[in-house]
């Protein structure tokens, strides 16, 4: 408990909870005290505990979360992203690429990622100079470094590491190489996808993903038929979406009706979906009712409404009705909303009376996207009994875009909840282009 306590407190004394300015970093004679006591306090640390230091850190970012390799490995990722400090002085500087040699984890955890919300030449020259460390460790670590400040003077130094005999220096590298853009790494990543490391090879696929480098794709299609590795498969899938890749087509379909791995499929489905490639529209179909897996079918779903392919509509609409997944419901009446056409499919206005809130907003919301006049009995009905005020909202939305009628409009005047008064009363002005509320997404989009 006692170290929980003063490495909770050294946290927040640096760092804060908000970011406020007297919060941020101490500047001047109380910097180093108060980086110390984190340092200090951070010794021999849990690795739970010092992830959560880590997280209050911060220092990571979105989608592809950390470096692969981090001091305290699995237990450190995806860190909570705070905004940047004031300077730190020299010697605070000086004191954390110092710390970066130590022996414990946690120290070396919490060093290099308050180094890497600095952009000093200082900071930038140490970790480069690290990159030639007799200790592995340290060539992983500041690699680590590089990768968060993202310097494009590293990369010459990065390129040597990737093809370091340290597995930690080599994947770091080559997360670094891809935060950081430069086209130079395209070929020695690409090399990195055939590493006897997996987690070298997993590095190596996400790095090409942001490089938008065309050449990688055969590499990268390769990678995910032939790969041992599900993470690798996965972010291989994930790669081949980010590059939308035209070509890879065919193997993301396959990966989607055969991996074994639902995490591949998965993935293979959003690249299909974040593509205008030809092929995997059959692939995609069939898995939003065929596959085991909820996520999956929900991915396939939301990939299947991303391509736009209205002819799906019906076939989404019977998804709608009969899976038996919350989350893929809600997601087939959205896909029908982005869908549009001109006709609502059955299974759209049966879901006005599913058990689930989320799914009938939805419902209703898609119903205003389409405005099919044959929909108004149903949406009517289902105004009659829904108790949601959002869900009603949706709904009296859903009739003026169908076409309801001005007295059906003006019977609303009366209704208890304002903001359906509100938009009878636009509906009765002629407002029909009201702001598209509600406008609901799926969930978030899955990344390695």
């Amino acid at each position: 408990m006692l170290r929980l306590i003063a490495i909770g407190l050294a946290t927040l004394a640096i760092i804060g909870s908000g970011g406020s300015r007297s919060n941020r970093f101490t500047v001047g004679a109380d910097a180093p005290r108060d980086i110390r006591a984190l340092i200090e306090a951070a010794h021999g640390a849990p690795a739970a505990l010092c992830a959560l230091a880590a997280r209050a850190v911060g220092n990571g970012w979105g989608g592809w979360a950390d470096a692969p390799a981090t001091p305290l490995g699995r237990a450190g990722e995806v860190p909570a992203r705070l905004s940047r400090w004031d300077q730190v002085s020299a010697e605070d500087e000086k004191f954390l690429l110092d710390s970066l040699a130590a022996p414990d984890a946690c120290v070396r955890e919490l060093s290099v990622r308050l180094l890497g919300r600095e952009r000093s030449d200082q900071v930038t020259d140490g970790l480069i100079c690290r990159l030639s460390s007799a200790d592995s460790a340290l060539r992983a670590v500041a690699a680590f470094g590089l990768g968060l400040m993202e310097p494009k003077r590293a990369v010459d130094g990065l390129l040597r590491t990737v093809r370091d005999a340290s597995t930690g220096a080599r994947a770091n590298s080559a997360w670094a190489l891809g935060r950081i853009g430069d086209g130079r790494a395209v070929a020695p990543t690409t090399s990195a996808l055939m590493d006897r490391s997996p987690l070298v090879r997993e590095a190596a696929a996400g790095a090409l993903g942001r490089l938008d480098s065309t050449s990688a794709v055969p590499a990268l299609i390769k990678v995910l038929r032939q790969d041992d590795t599900p993470s690798v498969r996965r972010t291989a899938a994930w790669a081949l979406g980010q590059l939308e890749a035209r070509d890879a087509g065919e193997a993301l379909a396959t990966a989607l009706r055969g991996d074994k791995d639902p995490t591949v499929r998965e993935m293979s489905a959003w690249a299909l979906g974040n593509s205008d490639g030809s092929g995997g529209s059959s692939a995609l179909l069939a898995a939003t009712k065929g596959d085991d897996e909820a996520s999956v079918r929900e991915m396939a779903v939301w990939a299947v409404a991303q391509r736009g392919e209205e002819s799906a509509a019906e076939w989404i609409g019977q998804v709608l009705v009969a899976d038996k997944d919350i989350r893929v419901r809600a997601t087939a009446a959205w896909a029908l909303g982005q869908l549009g056409g001109r006709n609502a499919p059955k299974g759209l206005t049966d879901a006005l009376n599913d058990a689930e809130e989320d799914v009938r907003l939805k419902a209703a919301w898609a119903l205003g996207q389409i405005g099919d006049e044959s929909a108004v009995p149903a949406l009517r009905a289902a105004l009659a009994r829904e108790q949601s005020p959002e869900v009603r909202r949706a709904e009296v939305r859903a009739l003026i875009h169908s076409g309801e009628k001005a007295e059906r409009l003006t019977e609303l005047l009366q209704s208890k909840d304002p903001q359906v008064r509100e938009a009878a009363i636009r509906g009765i002005a002629g407002h029909s282009g009201m702001d598209p509320w509600p406008w609901p997404q799926p969930r978030p989009r899955p990344f390695p």
